[in-house]
């Protein structure tokens, strides 16, 4: 009796396997009726008009920008990388735009290093900056004579308004160069190296407890932005702007 009940119970579920199988073969079947026997014909093709790519734009200029320093020693042009060293030189021409530098002195100046400004006045007293900015020292423009860096301490991420102009080539100074995360260059004295070097070579001596201070503090009167057109009328061997002659009025008859 056991023996016949295992023997039906086997038999239906053969018949339950065999509809499963016959219903999954069925579905494929469906699948592939749906897909043509043959590939459809393809229309010859037609023949575009062969097109002609826009030529390659020019590259974009670097975005430099202008300042003056108009100092007790003669002008100082920079010209700033905003491409290379957008944060600094944002940070800068804030400094410049409110006028934070006009009366602020040279107050560390090394013959044979550089020439430091930016943070005192004239009584020595160091004035409040914003906060400090980010160390573009890896932005690949490198401490060479006449570049403007931003000057910090031994954090990396401290400067705030001070810089410093490179009077010979400083390359301890770049990053990897032994300075670690570098002083990072974000511009270059384009006119008024000689006013540099009239800074350079003043006599120092200590003050409020400072070494490296100019006896006569050379000052910075003010600090003004210049568009590129005032700037390269700077540059030496630049031609003075031409004006036009101014007619005369013509004489009154008497």
């Amino acid at each position: 009796m056991r023996s016949s009940k295992i023997k039906t119970m086997t038999s239906a579920l053969t018949s339950v396997l065999v509809l499963t199988l016959v219903g999954s073969l069925a579905g494929s079947a469906w699948a592939q009726a749906t897909t043509p026997a043959t590939a459809p014909k393809t229309e010859p093709a037609k023949v575009e008009p062969a097109k002609t790519e826009p030529a390659p734009a020019k590259a974009e200029a670097a975005k430099l920008e202008y300042v003056q320093f108009n100092t007790t020693q003669g002008e100082i042009v920079l010209e700033l990388n905003a491409e290379k060293a957008p944060i600094s030189t944002a940070n800068f021409l804030a400094y410049v735009d409110k006028g934070f530098y006009n009366g602020t002195v040279f107050h560390r100046v090394i013959k044979t290093f550089m020439i430091q400004g930016g943070g005192f006045d004239a009584a020595m007293k160091q004035k409040p900056t914003e906060a400090p900015i980010k160390n573009e020292g890896k932005n690949g423009l490198k401490n060479l004579r006449g570049t403007i860096a931003m000057a910090r301490t031994s954090a990396p991420d401290s400067a705030t308004a001070q810089f410093f102009i490179n009077v010979v080539d400083n390359p301890n100074l770049d990053a990897g160069g032994g300075a670690g995360a570098g002083y990072a260059v974000f511009g270059k004295v384009i006119a008024g190296m000689e006013t540099v070097d009239k800074i350079r070579d003043l006599q120092t001596g200590v003050k409020n407890g400072m070494s490296d201070v100019p006896n006569d503090l050379p000052s910075i009167t003010t600090a003004v932005r210049l568009t590129k057109e005032q700037a390269d009328a700077k540059l030496p061997g630049a031609k003075p702007a031409e004006t036009k002659p101014t007619e005369g009025k013509p004489e009154e008859k008497k």
